[in-house]
Parts: structure tokens; C-alpha cells; sequence
């Protein structure tokens, strides 16, 4: 079956599935993340067609868009056997691209974080990159792929492959870099993301999902009552600018103390110098070294019993605690407000302006070798 045929026919069943859901109510009287429309997501952005596609198994169901490649709905059912959309998004493809600087859920790149003074040296060549934090470049700019349309090659009920070519050039990066993402569902309740890459040309990338997660449901009030471990015996300290300066901070005696759970809330306002140039968590946890792919982190919300773990093959790992989030942003899904502190990030990734930092891990991506990175975000109850 010829490809653009293939691509069809999914779409007009995907539109069939989300009507026949929309009239699917939970018991409260709110639509359930399902029934998320299909046509809602029949855009044309930069010349190219947005969709959006569904993976589904007896554990999971989300929703994503080839726009930015990125989740826009996550359902899993919580201690009562309800379904709860737990990533914050919006409902149509239009509203994400409006707000793209948001990265709700986009794969974002070619660097995900931070490069301070958005420049780097490679080979004796400096590049200058897109500023658009302050000084600085954030997960690769106003032209990083997150802001991009990216190619369907594979599809199934449970698995997605996406891809985008980024040109030499792209936002100040050099090297033509082609680039995958996998979805695929597991059958113990994983979402996993599987990461490929290869240059034509000496680069650097750092590929990473910026998903916001709240496990009481998209659109509660606060994620400081969810329980958080980690395991990361540092953090990478930052400059009031949110760039590192090359150290690391032990966490032990810190609010950065993870290692044992604890609420979100419980130090997140503590007379911490790094807290305040944060307005909260939004660090580097420099995650204990293990074996390949592990598990590295788990939350857990007490309101709807969903626990969440994090594995992956990554050095590093991202948390940030909306910290700037608020009432004056745009409204999300079903008009629902996301003020401050109402969603979490945790980004698997290496190190922020490790371009710029030779001891932290590198992101270097040589003609020739292939970039490969595994996450996997597990859901269960207790």
C-alpha cells in the first residue's frame, strides 16, 4: 500500500474514533483526553500537513502531532480505574504552534537546555545561536525542532516513528542531522522514547522531550503534593542566568535531596541561593551512574494514586517545577487555566552548555556514528 494512501486512511480512522468519543463522558461530566478531535490537528504548517495520531494499549492512550513531534495527550487510569490526561497540551494544532515557545510535550533540540551566550566553539570554529533566553539559547532556539513539521514513516496501534532532517545552518548549528523518534507503548504500562541520529558534518545534539506532567489530571491547581525521588547525589550548579559554571553541588543537606521521596512542595520555597535563581527547581540533577538503560527517577501523587517512573540511558536529568508558569497564560485543554506550580518537567538528557563545559559528558555527534538515546516514562497505581 502505497505510503500517502496508508497515511489516509489512518487519518479518517482516527477522526471516526475521537467522534465516536466524543460523546464518551467520565462521570463528572468532563471529556475524557480521547476525545481529543482529529480534525482539530488537520492544519498545513510551512507548507506541510499536521495530523494527529493515536497509540493505545489495555494500559495507556495517547495522542501526538507530527508538529514539533510532540505528545498531546497521555491517559492512564488512576487508583479509581479512571482515565486521567496527566501531560498539559492544547486542543488544536494552531494553539500549539501560537504558543510553541511553551514546548509543551515537543521533542525538542537540535540542543535541549540551555547554551550560555547561545554560541559555542567546535574545531576552532565558533557558532552564534538563536537568543531566545536573555543572552542565551534555549532548546535550540526559536528554530528548534520542536517548531518543526516532522515525517510519519511508521505507524502501528502501539509505535510511531517520526522524522526530521535538520539543514546545515539550522538555527546557527552546523551539520546536516537527520534525526528519529520512536513512541512505542509497553505492556506493563511504558511509554517509551527511543532517539536516533546522524551528521554529515562534526555537531553537537542533545535530544529530549519536554513533557509537562501533572498525576492528579492536566488543568489541577498544583503538582507540590506529588512525592518525588531521584537519584542524583548533585546537581549542576547555575549562574543567575540559569547557564552552569561548571560545578557540581552535592545535594545532601540541600532542598536538591532527593535520594529519599519527598513532596515537591515541602522545599521548594527554602532560603536556597540556587532555589532563588530558579524561582524554584529548575536544575540539572547529575544522575548516579549506572548500566545502560535504569531507572532513575519516581513520582508519585497521593490524590489519584499514579506513579510514574523514569528510565533511561542519559547522564542528566531536568527538573523544573513551573516555575514560570501563571493565570495570564494561554488557556490549555478544554480552557483550562495551568497557573503556577500546576505541572512538572523531567527532561533526560546530557548536561546543559556541555559544549561550552569540557568536563561535563559530551554531546559531540561525529560523521559516521549514530546517536542513540532510550527513555521510558512507566505508569502504575498503588
Amino acid at each position: 500500500m502505497k505510503r500517502n494512501v496508508f497515511i489516509a486512511l489512518l487519518a479518517t480512522a482516527a477522526l471516526t474514533y475521537a467522534c465516536q468519543q466524543g460523546a464518551n463522558k467520565s462521570e463528572t461530566g468532563d471529556a475524557k483526553s480521547d476525545s481529543i478531535e482529529q480534525t482539530a490537528f488537520d492544519a498545513v504548517i510551512d507548507g506541510k500537513d499536521v495530523r494527529l495520531y493515536s497509540l493505545k494499549n489495555d494500559r495507556l492512550h495517547v495522542t501526538l502531532t507530527n508538529y514539533g513531534a510532540r505528545l498531546v495527550s497521555l491517559s492512564v487510569k488512576d487508583k479509581e480505574g479512571k482515565e486521567t490526561d496527566v501531560i498539559l497540551g492544547y486542543d488544536t494544532a494552531e494553539e500549539f504552534k501560537r504558543n510553541a515557545s511553551n514546548f509543551y510535550g515537543a521533542i525538542v533540540g537540535r540542543y535541549g537546555n540551555r547554551i550560555g551566550n547561545a554560541s559555542f566553539t567546535l574545531n576552532n570554529q565558533t557558532y552564534a545561536l538563536e537568543k531566545n533566553d536573555g543572552e542565551n539559547s534555549l532548546h535550540g532556539g526559536t528554530n528548534g525542532v520542536y517548531n518543526k513539521v516532522w515525517t510519519v514513516e511508521q505507524t502501528s496501534d502501539t509505535a510511531i516513528t517520526l522524522a526530521y532532517t535538520s539543514p546545515d545552518g539550522e538555527a546557527g548549528y552546523p551539520g546536516t542531522v537527520t534525526m528519529k523518534v520512536t513512541y512505542s507503548l509497553t505492556d506493563n504500562g511504558g511509554l517509551v522514547i527511543d532517539y536516533e541520529g546522524s551528521t554529515d558534518k562534526e555537531t553537537v545534539l542533545n535530544l529530549t522531550n519536554h513533557a509537562y506532567f501533572n498525576l492528579n489530571g492536566e488543568g489541577d491547581s498544583t503538582i507540590l503534593d506529588h512525592e518525588l525521588q531521584i537519584d542524583a547525589e548533585a546537581i549542576t550548579e547555575v549562574d543567575g542566568t540559569l547557564i552552569p559554571t561548571g560545578n557540581s553541588l552535592a545535594v545532601a543537606g540541600t532542598a536538591f535531596d532527593f535520594r529519599k521521596s519527598q513532596t515537591i512542595g515541602s522545599r521548594v520555597d527554602a532560603d536556597d541561593e540556587q532555589l532563588k535563581v530558579g524561582k524554584g527547581y529548575d536544575h540539572n540533577f547529575e544522575l548516579v551512574k549506572g548500566e545502560g538503560f535504569r531507572k532513575v527517577a519516581v513520582v508519585y501523587a497521593p490524590k489519584t494514586g499514579i506513579e510514574m517512573q523514569i528510565l533511561t540511558t542519559e547522564p542528566g536529568l531536568q527538573f523544573y517545577s513551573g516555575n514560570f508558569m501563571g493565570d495570564s497564560d494561554p488557556k490549555g485543554k478544554g480552557g483550562k487555566g495551568y497557573p503556577f506550580r500546576s505541572a512538572f518537567c523531567l527532561e533526560t538528557q546530557h548536561f546543559p552548555d556541555a559544549p561550552n563545559q569540557p568536563s561535563f559528558p559530551s554531546t559531540v555527534l561525529k560523521p559516521g556514528e549514530q546517536y542513540t538515546s532510550k527513555t521510558e516514562y512507566r505508569f502504575g497505581v498503588r
